[in-house]
Order: structure tokens, then C-alpha cells, then sequence
């Protein structure tokens, strides 16, 4: 298929790039070749965020809207207080912020790009748009479009910045090794620490919601199942090349939580999805569904010890005796470790105000989570949940797909030394 040719001049793209940061413009959607219609609209470009929605009419007008919030055909408003409303005069960009944020961007199925009740491209699956400024975006009907509501175009662009390329890269990484499709990382962490909310985030972004598909256990039950959650790119995409195992909790208690030898028996690739843990009897090779044999794409890949910012300080020394046995048996087997660092922002005021000073806090810094579980400074990645959130943030996303990049890093690791651990038995053969 050939490559579509931006209506947009490069200097237009350029002011507008300039409105968002160091971003570029890809064209999803061009209403003259997939079709002036909602569902034409919709296949191509829902899910997808940020993106610029830009129409085109008649009298050389060029307007349209930024929002940061993906696309569907829910029939919702969505939340959006970076969305705004735009036109060109010459070169010049008018910007309309939009004043009314929880109407932002309403979902509608059988129209093009919905921008609250104010501004319609393709309003009913027609080349017109409907405009209706003061509600949520206030703008001057005659200088945006000149009163001219026919469409000669519609073009809707993805915004591409760093989400953009960490996604991109998460989707297209593959394994070193030609046996594994997937890379199998496990998550272990006290009750409560946000195991689970952890996968439900990555799942979030790549559907471009919020959304709970795991339990979280701290909320209604403790996680007494070992589950192995695959994730996808979007609600139909394809799989990605990463498995997030989920454990029971760890507790500090004697004869609760995980038992040592399952972790060795996950590790090991022999516990199936599913399995029912009991704490008084570990994982026995008569149970059902255990795999007497594992191959390298059962087994585990990377270790990621979820611990709570808040609780580090605070930490019972049983857990942590815990954690290094569990540490001691992962070092045996060559398998790379992490600390995912969750709750930073209730731990700090400062990363609490904004996402993007967590490089900047000297508390974050200062919590001594790399002694107590015994991982490199550099192997200590910090991270902020969805929880009771009801629409993405992008600053949340990069730091959760920046974790999933690190835990691919360390596979690769992995990987590579097995490969030399494997050449080296063939060349003393």
C-alpha cells in the first residue's frame, strides 16, 4: 500500500510539534482514501493517542484538535485537560484550550473526531462539520473555519514521542533465543505491594484505558493462584513478547505466603498456570499439569521484586531473610533481578505534585531498597501504578513501559549468557 501524503505542509506540522515537545507527526487516517465515515475513522484510530485531528474545507481553512486520550466508540466524555482546539491564519497557529476538561473528547461511533459538543469533523459519517463554540472550547466560528462547515478533507495523526518509542520497542522486541517467543518475567513482592496492579498498568497502556483484568490481592483476597498473565497490543493486537507471572504474596510470618520451594519450582519452569499454592505443602512432580520437563521458554527469565516505597523503611526483618533466600536461590540458577519501587509518589510530596521529578527527589533516592533486597542501584526502577485513576497519565506510562524496557534488557542478559554457557559445553565436547 502506498505511503499517505500528509495534507499538512511541513511547516504546519512543525508549529504544531512545537505546542507538544520534541514530537513527530504520523499520519493513521485520511478521510479522501479509507472514506468520510465514523467506522472508516474508527478502525484506523482508535486506541491510538496523542493524536491531531485536522480538517480541510473549501474556502483553504485548515483547523481542528489535540487530544491526549485515546479513541473509541464507548459513547462517553472523556477527561482531558491537554486537549485544545487550533487554526492556522497564514502560518500562524491560534490555539483554543479547552475550558470545560471533564467534556473534553466525547466517544461517538458513527462520527469522526468528537471535541465535547464544540467542534465535529464528519459529524453523522458526512464531509460537514458540525460547530458549536462556548461549551467546552470557545473559539470565533468565522475566524477557525470561515463558516464554511463542507470538508474537503480529514486527516487524524498519532502524536510519536517517547511513549510512542517505548511502546514501539517493546512490541518489536524479540528473544535471542529462536525457542522463546515470549520473555517470562516474575513478579514477587510482599501482599500488597502491587503485583498485580503492576501487570493491570502495562495492560492499561497498550489498551489505552484503565482496566483491571488481575486481581489485586491486598483488595478482596490474597492471591493464592500462580498465574502468568500475557499481555497485548490493544484489545485485539497481537501478543507481546512478554509473560508477567503473578505469585502469592510474600509474608513475614512464618509458614505464610509462598513457599520457598515453589518459587524454585516457577523458577525451574515447572509450575503450571493456575496452580493452587499451599503454603504446607510446596509444588509436588505428581500434581497436575507439572511440567516434568521444561524447555528455556518455561522457565523464568528475570526476577522482579515489587516492593512498596512506603514500606522499605519499615521493612520486618523476616521478609527480608526471605527475600534473600529467594535472591540466593535465583543468583544459583544465573537469573537477572530487579526491584520494581511502587508507590513513589505517596512516599514523596514532591513526585506526588508531579510524575516527572522522580529523578529529582533526594527521598526517593535515599531509600535504601538496593541493600535491603540486595540488587545494584542501577537494577532499581521506580514506578507508579494505576489505582483508583479513570483515565492514563503520560508521565505514569513512560515510567511503567521505562520498567518493561529495563526487565527486556536483563532478559537479553540472561539469554546471552546462557548462549555462552552453552557454546562453552559444545566446544569440551
Amino acid at each position: 500500500m502506498s505511503t499517505l501524503k500528509s495534507e499538512l505542509s511541513r511547516d504546519q506540522q512543525r508549529t504544531i510539534c512545537s505546542q507538544l515537545g520534541r514530537v513527530k507527526l504520523k499520519l493513521l487516517y485520511k478521510a479522501t482514501v479509507h472514506g468520510f465515515t465514523g467506522a472508516a475513522f474508527h478502525q484506523r484510530c482508535d486506541n491510538r493517542s496523542p493524536t491531531v485531528s485536522v480538517g480541510y474545507n473549501a474556502s483553504g481553512y485548515v483547523f481542528g484538535g489535540y487530544t491526549s486520550q485515546p479513541f473509541s466508540q464507548s459513547g462517553q466524555y472523556v477527561n482531558d485537560d491537554q486537549a485544545f482546539l487550533f487554526s492556522f491564519t497564514g502560518g500562524t497557529l491560534k490555539k483554543y484550550p479547552v475550558i470545560s476538561a471533564p467534556h473534553a473528547v466525547r466517544m461517538t461511533g458513527n462520527c469522526g473526531p468528537y471535541f465535547g459538543d464544540s467542534l465535529v469533523l464528519m459529524d453523522g459519517s458526512q464531509p460537514v462539520i458540525y460547530s458549536n463554540p462556548g461549551a467546552q472550547y470557545n473559539f470565533n466560528a468565522a475566524e477557525m473555519h470561515g463558516n464554511d462547515l463542507n470538508l474537503t478533507e480529514c486527516e487524524v495523526y498519532q502524536v510519536e514521542g517517547e511513549l510512542s518509542k517505548l511502546m514501539e520497542s517493546i512490541q518489536t522486541y524479540k528473544p535471542t533465543v529462536s525457542s522463546v517467543s515470549q520473555a517470562r518475567v516474575l513478579l514477587i513482592g510482599p501482599v500488597g505491594a502491587g503485583k498485580s496492579s503492576f501487570f493491570n498498568s502495562i495492560n492499561s497502556v497498550f489498551r489505552g484505558h484503565v482496566t483491571s483484568q488481575a486481581i489485586s490481592g491486598c483488595l478482596i483476597f490474597h492471591l493464592f493462584q500462580f498465574r502468568t498473565y500475557s499481555l497485548k497490543a490493544g484489545r485485539e493486537g497481537k501478543p507481546l513478547p512478554i509473560v508477567l507471572c503473578d505469585t502469592m504474596g510474600l509474608e513475614d510470618s512464618k509458614g505464610a505466603g509462598i513457599d520457598n520451594d515453589d518459587i524454585s519450582s516457577i523458577f525451574k519452569g515447572h509450575m503450571p498456570d493456575r496452580y493452587q499454592f499451599n503454603p504446607a505443602a510446596p509444588l509436588h512432580d505428581d500434581a497436575h499439569g507439572y511440567r516434568k520437563s521444561p524447555g528455556i521458554k518455561d522457565k523464568i527469565h528475570c526476577v522482579a521484586y515489587v516492593i512498596d516505597a512506603c514500606k522499605v523503611s519499615i521493612m520486618p526483618t523476616k521478609l527480608e531473610e526471605k527475600l534473600e533466600a529467594i535472591r540466593r536461590k535465583a543468583n544459583l540458577l544465573g537469573l537477572p533481578q530487579l526491584v520494581l519501587l511502587t508507590k513513589v509518589d505517596e512516599a514523596c510530596p514532591l513526585v506526588k505534585e508531579d510524575l516527572r521529578n522522580i529523578y529529582r527527589s533526594e527521598y526517593i533516592k535515599e531509600i535504601e531498597v538496593s541493600a535491603k533486597v540486595g540488587v545494584p542501584m542501577s537494577c532499581v526502577v521506580p514506578v507508579k501504578n494505576y489505582s483508583d485513576e479513570l483515565e492514563l497519565d503520560l508521565n505514569c506510562d513512560i515510567l511503567l513501559l521505562s520498567a518493561v524496557i529495563q526487565m527486556l534488557r536483563l532478559v537479553d542478559n540472561y539469554f546471552d549468557e546462557l548462549s555462552d554457557q552453552l557454546s562453552s559445553v559444545e566446544l569440551k565436547k
